[in-house]
Order: C-alpha cells, then structure tokens, then sequence
C-alpha cells in the first residue's frame, strides 16, 4: 500500500460483486449492468416569458407541432400563459394563444436498448456505448462484449485493430499551438510533481501513481461580437464608448482515458478582445465558464509541489496558468474572473454532474482562484491580482470613483446585464427627487414620515445632483461590496498603482525595498515625476521609501495561432459555437455526466460530433420502443404534441392519428462521404450569398437565373395566409434559408427579411441565460 493513495477496489471483488448482480438479474434485465429500467434526468425547463423554472409536475404550455416543420422548445409558465392577450410572437411568426398546448412537467425518458445479433441479450445501449446514431434504420450490427470475448477465444473474430472514422479517440482531433503549450506543460509539471512526491514518501518515482492519458485539445476557435446594449449605449455613445467589442471564443477540454475509454473532464470557455479591440476591453481576457465533473483517476492524491491540494485540482490549475502564460506571451495585459458558482439545479456546460460531486460555495471557489493565481505568481506569470471594487474605486466618493466608461464590457458578465437593468431606474429616481424638490420649492406637504421610511428601504440611493457615469458606479459599488472578492482581476503586464495604466516599453519605479505587508507599488514614469516634484507634506508615496527604476519591455503583438487553413476550419464547431449551444445539446440528447458509465458514453458522443460535423445536433427518439431515429426517418404525429414512431413500431403497434412520413424508405439513405459534406457546405455557403444578392437586387432583369426565384419565394412570403406556422410548404422552405442566414450574419443593417427579428430572438435567448445568473447571484448576494 502507498501512502497517501485511496486503494480502489481490487478486480477480483469488482467481478465479484458485477456477478452478484448479474446472478439475481431478471430475464428482463440489462445483461451488463443487471438493471432493468434506468431513467434519464429531465432537463430543465424555463419560462420564455418571466425566465422562471418549470418545475416538476407543474403546468405549462409548448409550441403546437408544424407538420414536416421544426420542432420549438420554447414554453410557458401557467400563469404567463394567463397574461397572454390574443397571440404570441416568436421569431417574427405569429402564434395563436389558443394554439399552445397544455402539457405537464412529468416525462419520464428511459435509456434506450439494443439487442446482440448473436446471443439475442438485451443491453443498455450507454452500458456497451453503442451509438444510436450509427443505427441507420435500427439494422446496425451489434455484438455485445461476451460474444465478442468468446469469438475471439474461438479464433472467429479477429482484434479490431483500427477505428472506424467516426468513432476516433480525443488524441485524433485537431492540434493547435495552445493546445500543444499546454500539454506540454502538463506534462512536464506532473513529471516534476511525481519526483517530489518519491522524495516525500521516500519510495522509488516508478512506484509513484501519477495521472495518465491526459488530452487536452482547442475543439472551437470562433471571431465573435458583443454588442453593447441598448440603454448604456444610449447613455455613453456620446463620449465615444463603442458599439461593439469583436473578440476570439475559445473552448478547451480536458480528456482522461479510463479504463481504455475517453472521459471529459473540463472544459473552459474564454474570451479573447486584441489588440484591435478598443478600449475599455483591448487585450484583455474574460474566463466566462468552467466546468468540471470528479472522474479524474488517480483520486485520493495530494500534490507534493506548492499549496496543499489534490492531484485533480493541480492539473487543473497547471491548464490555467498554462493558458495564463500563453496569453500573456501573445500580448494579453489582464485576465477577468467572476468567481459565480452554478447555483442548484444548474449546469454551466457540463449536462447533470455526479452525486457525489458538491457544488462549490462562494468563498470556496473564489479560494481555488486565488489559489491558482498564486501559483501563476510565483512563475511571474501575473504581476498582482485585485478585485474591481478595488481597481475602479468603487468605495470612494463620486469623485474618485472612475468611470464606467473604463469597466471592462464583456459578454455574459455581471455588470452589462446589471447595467442595463439599473441606468432607467436611475433615470426614473433622479426625475421623482427632483419633482419633489420642486414640491418642496412650491410650499406642498409632504409626509415626512413616509418618505424617511421609504428611503430607509434603499440599500441605494441616487443623488439628485449626480451624473449617470457615477451613479451607476456608486450602486454597482454598493451592490457587490460584500461580495467584491468575487470579481477577480489579474494584471499579466505591470499597472502603474496611481492612474492605473498598463506600462510597457517605458521605465517603471519600483521601491527598492518590498514590504511584504504593504500593497505593491508600481509607478508610471509621468506618475512618478509628478509625485517627485510636489512638496514633502503632499506625497502620496513618501512613506514606500526610494524608488528604483526598471525598464519595461513593449507589449507583443497579439496574433492568431498559426494553424494550417484546414485545422481553422476544423474548430468552427456547432456543437460548441457557446457554452449554451453545448448544454443544451447534452440535455436534448440525454448526454449526462451523472455517472462514469454516462460520461463514458457521453463523451463518446461528444467526439462523434466533434469528428462528423455536419450530423444533426438532435434526433427524435420513437414514443413506443425509445430507439432512436435517423435525422428525416421515421414518421410524426400530425395531432400529437412531440410523438415519433419507427417504421416497425407503426406496422406492430399503429397509433391513432394520422401519421406522415420524415424521410426516405429503407436503403434510400446513404451515409454522406467528406467529399459530399464539403459539396453541402459550399452549396450553402453559395445559398446564403444568392439570399442577401436578392434581397438587395433591384434589377428585375438580374443576370442571376436564381435571383428571381428566390424573390418569388418572398413575394409568396409576403402573401401568404396559411403562413410556416400553418404549414405553407414554400413558407417553410423560406423560413429555414432565413434562419441558416441568421445564425452567422454580423452586419448591422443587413437587407435580408427578418435576420434582425431572428438575431433578436437568439440575443433575447442568451439574455435569459444571463438574467436567470444574475437573479440567482443576487439572492445569494442577499442571503449573504
């Protein structure tokens, strides 16, 4: 036995136990797991109205099912439902309110099966990670791991020896410079980290367990925009605050093999604003998520090397600080962290963590920040680290409190949603104390008593004389400041400590002596000679003693990773375009990480989509048997809210209504070659330019022979009453080119019809998101 290792349960009692089980299975049971039923978990469900959760067994209501249409996720609560007068808008369609139908939050989705085309057993398809989508019209063969064992034994099978194309390891996916930097350091950091722990325990270093099989790969790396929102934009335009903050989206994962089977560990999302960006956000960096689920083997370790933690917990700091340093050599002057943990019930990217995993408290998490950044300290990876209450003075007077105009605008962060909530509030506040004044000024009464007891009730209060910069800077200061630690900032270049300004490439004044106990001092080279040339008693830094200075070296250019063109195209990825886009292809597709066996299973899925990209991110599952079915095949319901049958299920069962068809007959459906994926995307790719040519065309004899068809499409569009929620073929036909459209359209004024409309639904979507983390934040903030 090792010291400080948890010994696992050894194989002999794991079989053991694994054939207890089996021996007391019915006939009806899992042949791997014993179990019969197994029950995903019901994702969670939110109105689309107040943003409020739906809860299990209560009422709401859905879209009504198109016929050969996409299906709509979007719901509402009972009582939103109530308040709708007439008609629902969504997407620039119209929806009766009589057309919603009611439903109940109480659907039970049990883990599909598959059957061995040799011994005829019954199995979990996630206990023998079968993958559904691979099972073109339920005729996939499948062996299950027994048969395969024993034809081995009798030599009439051979050792697969090559994977198919589809079904790759995480190794195989695309590598990029980060991706490699931080492996590599890793690596090197857990070979250090062994050494020391050897020494420790004083036991030879192979003897020593170490974590293995590590992959970490970049699987997107897309240019985005944050928009600014409409009240701080109205508020600040003026001053030449921008309109927009491009910036680089990037999604790193963390693999582990275990037990020869790829897991996700981690995955980060950050966003990146260059050196082009302007400011308050150039060359700044925002940790937006992290995620993780407690899988990583070796367990019950603790690192021999910094602050005590476990193995698990160094890895993952040692990704960080990687990802820190890199940064930090591209340019990069600051990193932004909001230490938020999910809150319950909650995922951030990572669908349904296990049990047994707890969700960090505030303070905790903010600590396992520190604690990193601790770590990045000691390597001179980051200069210092302070919190934004701190940095933007947010306990000071109006005067000394800066601008909000200077405050980092970053996309899903705190302050741009609180912002936008509270600058008509202060507005409407500045407006009725000055019409009291007036009152006053006028010889009105007014009852003291209740006014006094009115303003006690404000934890803030506008000043009648204040401008709106201050304003809402003094209440974000007020808001947070029991919280302020949550906020972190870390400065990767030096700041001078009085006007704040990152220095590069210009002397630095240092004091000669550090006191460990005193804030670090840096000073700008103009600082330093205006604090120089005041007299004795008006110094602001007399008492840090002599100051020594250092010549800082220029900030590099920030620049794109040099990819080949065909890697670049390879981290334009769907599935993981936002952390949403990903949670919510987990919870669509049941893909949890509640135990090992699922996040075996589900990271195995995740990789197939990373490896098949253009696979449909969805497909329906049929209501009678629960196999899945092929995107297009199968038939729907067109009464039933949601209901999909298989070809077989529909000839041995029936179902009552009418049922229409979804897609191909038997052996009609060919799996798609890459040459005929690349064929699709440029077919696309020249759809979507024809779309905005016609919808800017005004030459009714356009030399383009498709530019007049799809101009009749619009006028058809334009007409007609039945509509794509009726049904209209053409209509449909039109609405599905216009969302293709949307989804990667940046301009501001663009030509094509309802692209405003459907990027509005989609911001209002993400908006949700992040109201639904703030409303949460703030009641933590009150009960705290």
């Amino acid at each position: 036995k090792i010291p400080g290792v948890v010994a696992p349960m050894s194989a002999r009692r794991r079989d053991a136990e694994a054939d207890k089980v089996i021996a007391n299975a019915t006939d009806s049971s899992c042949r791997a797991c014993g179990v019969e039923r197994l029950t995903f978990e019901p994702p969670p469900m939110y109105c689309y109205s107040c943003v409020g959760r739906i809860k299990r067994g209560q009422v709401y209501y859905t879209m009504p099912n198109i016929p050969g249409g996409e299906m709509r996720k979007d719901t509402w609560c009972n009582p939103c439902y109530n308040a709708i007068q007439g008609h629902i808008d969504i997407e620039g369609q119209r929806f009766p309110k009589n057309s919603l139908i009611k439903k109940k939050n109480d659907d039970d989705l049990e883990e599909p099966w598959v059957q061995c085309d040799f011994c005829n057993n019954w199995y979990h398809q996630i206990c023998v990670m079968f993958n559904g989508r691979k099972n073109t019209d339920g005729e996939a063969h499948f062996t299950c791991p027994t048969c395969i064992l024993s034809q081995i034994e009798k030599q009439e099978r051979k050792i697969t020896t090559e994977r198919p194309n589809s079904m790759q390891p995480a190794k195989t996916l695309t590598k990029t410079v980060l991706s490699d930097f931080l492996e590599k350091r890793v690596m090197d950091k857990l070979a250090e980290e062994r050494v020391a722990r050897a020494k420790h325990l004083g036991i030879p270093v192979e003897t020593v367990p170490t974590a293995e099989d590590l992959t970490i790969r970049v699987v997107s790396q897309t240019d985005k925009k944050c928009d600014t929102k409409t009240q701080f934009l109205e508020a600040f335009k003026k001053d030449g605050f921008p309109e927009e903050f491009l910036y680089k989206n990037r999604v790193i994962l963390l693999f582990q093999k275990i037990e020869g089977v790829d897991v996700c560990l981690m995955a980060i999302y950050v966003q990146e604003y260059g050196e082009d960006c302007p400011n308050p956000n150039k060359r700044r960096i925002y940790l937006s998520y992290l995620d993780s689920v407690k899988y990583f083997r070796p367990e019950g370790i603790v690192a021999s090397i910094g602050e005590p933690m476990a193995l698990r917990t160094f890895v993952y700091h040692q990704i960080l600080i990687g990802y820190l340093d890199y940064a930090k050599q591209r340019g990069f002057t600051s990193c932004f962290i909001w230490a938020c943990p999910p809150f319950q019930g909650d995922d951030y990217i990572l669908y349904c963590h296990p049990k047994v995993q707890k969700v960090p408290k505030s303070d905790k998490l903010r600590e396992w920040y520190m604690k990193m950044l601790r770590g990045a300290a000691k390597e001179d990876i980051i200069h210092s680290v302070t919190n934004i209450y701190d940095e933007y003075n947010l306990g000071g007077s109006l005067q000394e409190v800066r601008s909000a105009k200077d405050y980092p605008y970053f996309d899903g962060d705190y302050f741009p949603g609180v912002a936008e909530e509270w600058i008509p509030g202060i507005i409407a506040e500045q407006e009725e104390q000055k019409k009291q004044m007036k009152t006053l000024a006028t010889g009105t009464k007014v009852n003291a008593r209740k006014a006094a007891k009115s303003q006690s009730k404000k934890v803030y209060s506008a000043s009648i004389d204040g401008d709106l910069d201050s304003e809402l800077m003094k209440k974000l200061g007020v808001t947070i400041s029991a919280m302020r630690n949550d906020f972190i900032l870390a400065h990767l270049a030096p700041k001078c400590t009085s006007c704040r300004k990152t220095v590069a490439d210009e002397n630095l004044y240092v004091p000669k002596e550090v006191n460990p106990k005193a804030a670090p001092l840096r000073l700008c080279e103009e600082c330093q000679s205006i604090d120089s040339a005041l007299p004795k008693e008006e110094k602001k830094f007399l008492n840090r003693g002599e100051l020594v200075c250092q010549k800082c070296p220029p900030l590099p250019a920030v620049k794109d990773e040099k990819v080949k063109e065909e890697e670049d195209k390879a981290m334009q990825s769907e599935f993981f375009d936002t952390r949403q886009a990903f949670l919510s292809l987990c919870q669509g597709n049941h893909f949890q990480f509640d135990s090992l066996r699922r996040a075996k299973h589900t990271t195995m899925m995740v990789l197939y989509h990373l490896n098949n990209p253009s696979e449909p991110a969805f497909v329906a599952s049929c209501n009678v048997c629960s196999r899945e079915l092929e995107a297009g095949a199968g038939y729907r319901c067109t009464v039933c809210a949601d209901f999909d049958i298989c070809e077989e299920c529909r000839v041995r069962v029936g179902h009552k209504h009418p049922l229409q068809r979804q897609g191909r007959g038997r052996g009609e459906r060919q799996q798609m070659t890459d040459s005929e994926r690349q064929a699709r995307q440029q077919q696309i790719e020249r759809t979507m330019a024809l779309l905005v040519h016609a919808s800017s065309c005004r030459n009714a004899k356009c030399d383009n022979p498709n530019c007049a068809k799809v101009k009749q499409l619009f006028q058809h569009a334009m007409k007609c009453q039945t509509k794509a929620a009726g049904g209209c073929h053409l209509c449909r036909k039109i609405w599905t080119l216009l969302q293709v459209h949307s989804k990667g359209c940046v301009a501001h004024d663009c030509p094509v019809p309802r692209c405003a409309d459907l990027k509005a639904y989609r911001r209002r979507a993400q908006e949700q998101v992040e109201e639904r983390r703030r409303k949460q934040y703030r009641k933590y903030l009150a009960g705290n």
